[in-house]
């Protein structure tokens, strides 16, 4: 499981329709077509876009959660999140794991009020281990992950593109807790189950 933001479907349509040309273009280039994302090197591993409907900005993740403690959780998620007041945030720029020139993950960054952002996650992570249940994950650092590559790769010209995206700003009320069942969604990706929302005061 995992505790997360869920941006609204205004954000993640401005954010798609910015990700589908750069998506058909590697496409094309894993093809051996011309365009900008042709320029990669043949002997890169090619981005494994995440879909659409599993963008999220992760908070704290739990790679297991007793279902004897899963009621206490609920609870003590609820409280973290009565807290914290609602505020604002925008995806926006852009950044890789673990640096652009040995690169495993390309990620849009976020703007707005992180540091309230950064609270709601240590309210999270705090409850869990409350709840006796283990937090994976080294600090927080928001970002919402948009590929990976299944080994290091160079990803400067990528970043470059999208570091000029900025999208809308949207008001976050809630966190949820979504169970991720591995391998059961299309294509075998995993499919993606929200538990409970634990709306913010």
């Amino acid at each position: 499981m995992f505790v997360a933001v869920v941006p609204p479907m205004a954000a993640v349509q401005d954010l798609a329709e910015f990700v589908e040309p750069r998506r058909e273009h590697n496409a094309v280039a894993r093809k051996g077509g011309r365009g900008p994302a042709a320029r990669t090197r043949p002997d890169e591993s090619p981005l494994r876009w995440t879909a659409e409907e599993h963008w999220h900005l992760t908070l704290a993740f739990l790679p297991v959660v007793p279902e004897a403690k899963l009621d206490d959780l609920i609870e003590r998620l609820s409280t973290a999140a009565a807290k914290r007041t609602r505020f604002e945030l925008q995806l926006a720029g852009a950044g890789t794991y673990p640096n652009p020139v040995t690169a495993k993950v390309l990620w849009t960054g976020v703007h707005g009020n992180v540091e309230e952002l950064s609270r709601l996650s240590v309210g999270a992570r705090n409850a869990a281990s409350a709840s006796g249940i283990g937090v994976d994950g080294a600090d927080f650092q928001a970002h919402l992950t948009l590929a990976r590559v299944n080994r290091p790769t160079e990803l400067g010209k990528w970043l470059q593109v999208f570091d000029t995206y900025s999208g809308p700003s949207w008001p976050v009320d809630e966190m949820e807790l979504i169970e991720s069942h591995l391998g059961q969604g299309p294509h075998g990706r995993p499919r993606y189950q929200s538990v409970a929302a634990f709306p913010l005061s």
